[in-house]
Formats: C-alpha cells, sequence, structure tokens
C-alpha cells in the first residue's frame, strides 16, 4: 500500500497496470494473498521499486504524529504522500546506521504532555533555550537547516508535486530520532527556512501529542508552532531593537540579514506588540498593494538551504567505507531515483562514477560496530568531525 500510495494511484489505477482486479490488490495490500512471481515483477515494474522492497517487514514506526504543515485544502493524498516519504526516509536512516553514527539527537523538551497547557510565553522561552543549548546566540541564524542536522535531526528536501503542503515533521520509534521533510515546490528558500524552524517547533512543543488531538486542535497547534518559529528565527530582544520603524522599507532593509520574510517581520512585530491590530492591518494593505502576496522583494536572491548529512553519509560509504554504489543502493533496498531524492543525492548519482567529495559531518563506525550487509565487507575510517558553527 505504501508503494501505492506514494505514487499517488488508486488500487483501480495499479490493477489496469498490472493486468490483475481491484480485489487482488486489495487482498495483497491486506496480506491474505501474495502476489505471484511475474506479478511481483510487473508490480515492482510498475511502482519503479526493487521486488525485494515487497518481501520485507515493515519496521514499528511507533504511534507518534506525523505533523504536517499545509493549507488547509490539501488533500489527504499529498498528506499520506509525505508521510509515506518520511517513513521511507527512516528506513534508509536506520539502514545507514549500520556503518554511520548520525550526531547524537539534542531536541530539548517543554515536559508537557497536554498541548493546551503550554503558554506563549513558554514558547517564546523554549524558543530561546534551543538557542543557547544549540550555541546560536541572539543574533540571525546563517543555516537553519545544518542547526537541525547538527541536533541529530534527519532531513530531505524534494518536491511532493502540492504547492500547498509546505513540510511535515514526525518522531520514530525504530531509533528514537525526529525526521523532517521540506517540500520544494514553491522555490523559496525564506519559506522553507521559516517551515523548518515550524517543524522544529513540532518537535520540541507537541511531542506527546496524539493524532485525535492533532486533527481535533489543528489550528492551535499549528499557531504554536508558528508562534515558536517566529521566536526562534526572530528573538525578541535583538531583533526589536533593530526595527527602528517598522515599515515595510525596515523589513526590506533587514531581509538579507534575518533571512526572513517581510511578511514574517510583520508577524512578529504584531506577536512582540511592537505594532498594535490598526497599524498591522495598515502594513497588510500596503503590502498586498505592492504586489507582495505574489512574492516579495529579494526572494530569489536567498537560496535553498543544503541537505547535508544524507548525502555526505552516502558519499563516504562509497569513498572511504568500501562499498560501491550499487552495493549501496542493494543495501537501501529502494530504486535508484527514490534514494537518490530522499538522500538529497544528485539525478543519476547511482550511475555516475564521481562522488560529492565533501565528507563532513558524519563518521564511520569503528569496525567492531560495523554490520555485513548485502554481503559487503568494509573498512574502518577515521572519524570525521561535524560542523557546529551555523
Amino acid at each position: 500500500m505504501q508503494a501505492r500510495l506514494c505514487r499517488g494511484l488508486t488500487q483501480v489505477a495499479l490493477a489496469a497496470m498490472i493486468d490483475k482486479s481491484s480485489g487482488t490488490i486489495s487482498k495483497w495490500e491486506k496480506g491474505s494473498q501474495a502476489p505471484e512471481s511475474d506479478a511481483l515483477d510487473r508490480l515492482a515494474s510498475c511502482l519503479g521499486i526493487p521486488a525485494s522492497w515487497f518481501l520485507k517487514k515493515t519496521p514499528a514506526y511507533g504511534n507518534q504524529v506525523c505533523f504536517f504543515r499545509s493549507n488547509a485544502t490539501v488533500t489527504k493524498e499529498a498528506q499520506s504522500i509525505a508521510q509515506i516519504r518520511l517513513e521511507w526516509l527512516n528506513e534508509l536512516s536506520i539502514t545507514i546506521q549500520h556503518w554511520i553514527d548520525w550526531p547524537t539527537v539534542n531536541i530539548p523538551n517543554l515536559g508537557k504532555t497536554d498541548h493546551r497547557n503550554i503558554s506563549d510565553i513558554e514558547i517564546e522561552r523554549m524558543a530561546l533555550d534551543i538557542r543557547k543549548t544549540w550555541n546560536l546566540g541572539l543574533g540571525p541564524i546563517s543555516d537553519v537547516v545544518l542547526a537541525l542536522e547538527n541536533a541529530g535531526v534527519v532531513c530531505v528536501r524534494e518536491e511532493l508535486g502540492y504547492t500547498r503542503m509546505d513540510g511535515a515533521s514526525r518522531w520514530f520509534d525504530t531509533d528514537n530520532r525526529p525526521y523532517v521533510f521540506l517540500a520544494a515546490d514553491k522555490a523559496n528558500g525564506l519559506r522553507n527556512r521559516f517551515d523548518a524552524a515550524h517543524e522544529l517547533g513540532h518537535l520540541v512543543l507537541h511531542k506527546a501529542v496524539n493524532n485525535l488531538d492533532f486533527f481535533k486542535r489543528y489550528q492551535e497547534l499549528e499557531r504554536q508552532a508558528h508562534l515558536f518559529a517566529g521566536a526562534f528565527l526572530l528573538p525578541a530582544e535583538s531583533f526589536a531593537a533593530e526595527v527602528m520603524r517598522p515599515n515595510l522599507d525596515t523589513f526590506i532593509t533587514l531581509k538579507p540579514r534575518w533571512k526572513t520574510s517581510v511578511a514574517a517581520m510583520i508577524m512578529r512585530c504584531k506577536q512582540l506588540e511592537i505594532i498594535d491590530d490598526e497599524y498591522a492591518t495598515r502594513l497588510w494593505k500596503n503590502y498586498s498593494a505592492r504586489g507582495w502576496r505574489k512574492g516579495e522583494p529579494l526572494d530569489d536572491q536567498i537560496d535553498f538551504e543544503p541537505i547535508r548529512l544524507l548525502p555526505r553519509a552516502v558519499d563516504l560509504l562509497v569513498s572511504e567505507g568500501g562499498l560501491t554504489k550499487d552495493a549501496v543502493l542493494s543495501a537501501l533496498e529502494l530504486g535508484a531515483s527514490d534514494c537518490e531524492k530522499l538522500c538529497g543525492l544528485p539525478g543519476g548519482y547511482f550511475s555516475q562514477q564521481n562522488f560529492i567529495s565533501s565528507l563532513e559531518m558524519v563518521r564511520l563506525k569503528s569496525s567492531s560496530k560495523q554490520h555485513n550487509i548485502s554481503g559487503v565487507d568494509r573498512k574502518s575510517a577515521d572519524i570525521v568531525q561535524f560542523p557546529t558553527k551555523i
């Protein structure tokens, strides 16, 4: 079912592609019937996934909520695809962790089991506490994604095919680690930074939220994550000190320094009561009059922050770990295209001989900890330090 849903196919559509009935597809997905060898090969070919993938056991991901940052009108299909991509990312990560040590998870937790007991003051304080824990200071954060990866969060960025879906995040029981999906469909580096900070808010504030509360209280959970993102990117004391004249021209001047949108700065000024409701309304009207709702000035001058952890890990396995690209691909048990997208690798990586050539931030496990996967022997390597300067 994962593979079918990830490709956006109904049971009827998939059945037509492999010349089977939708009832047969349903039985396969329920586990009450197994596909014949030739049908399995057709299924794998149509879905672009190795036949071996269908035969392996689905991991126990856990019951944690998958948080979606999306427009209210986004389809359940988009949410399903984002969740499955995170599940596949988790599986790839687990496999790679047989060889490589990820950074230790360092995500402070508010310790509240009910989000309704979280005050806005506590959210502001938590954002500052994380900055302090991660040694980020009170100034602009140069790279939010790098900060997350340094703290042990595994991230992926790819186009989902739905412009109303911005991101998703989830904790997994498989390795007690958080994972973040960032959608690249809107092609806006500033928006992506805010999305990353927003998902961090969910990971910090809402780890104990159950699925029922998530869907019943979605708007409040999103508001809290928004507030956290604003407080994390634009700390009250330091940001307010730079907003001498809270107008659109001032915000445009501050935009390259803080790497946040003018819209986010207006919202932050309102949160901090630098401006009142009436003045905020005037700013939004002026904002619309300038045509900025379709795109702000300088948006195209701030690039997406690169995903580093997974691509460098794969490259390290190939260049220093004694593995061929074919061996890595075989161990990951997904098609080359899915592995390249989920691992942040360039298209065609597994069919090319070139390397990414940048090996910072990950390290191979010592030989005493290594496991033999796909019958491949691996050699140990020197520890490569993970950069901590953001």
